[in-house]
């Protein structure tokens, strides 16, 4: 029996990232579903609607529009029914006032995107691979 799709949400502003994410994650193995916020109040509105699936995996820039992913993040682990959620921070901010805020906010991980094409095809395969074919991600207990 297969099993079914990993459901991922992406948060992100950027149209060039958006189609490098969903085109490396074609590339992947694991079957998974991406849906795309463009920002953090779009984001937030996803994860809250019922008619929609919960992601198994958030992929999360942290310099957004309207409300940024700093903020997001903390929201996400401050809500009972989201905390347990994987949240990889995936942005271009290399500062270390940014890595150690994410982590305080309890993000799952923190990538800096290369600027390279290729190189950032390859993040996003490792994430699929880590995060979707090796670790066992928390079941839904929100119901």
């Amino acid at each position: 029996m297969k099993s079914p799709p990993i459901e991922i949400l992406l948060v992100e502003d950027n149209p060039a990232d958006v189609r490098l994410t969903q085109e490396a994650l074609r590339e992947g193995k694991v079957r998974n579903n991406l849906s795309v916020a463009r920002d953090g109040e779009e984001a937030l509105a996803f994860l809250r609607r019922a008619d929609t699936p919960r992601p198994d995996l958030i992929l999360l820039d942290l310099n957004l529009p309207r409300r940024d992913g700093r903020e997001v993040l903390e929201e996400i682990k401050n809500d009972p029914d989201l905390k347990t959620i994987p949240v990889v921070v995936l942005t271009s901010s290399e500062a270390d006032a940014d890595v150690i805020k994410s982590y305080a906010l309890h993000a799952n991980c923190y990538i800096t995107k290369p600027v390279d094409l290729e190189q950032f095809i390859k993040v996003v395969k490792s994430i699929d691979d880590f995060w979707l074919a090796i670790v066992r991600l928390p079941p839904d207990t929100s119901s």
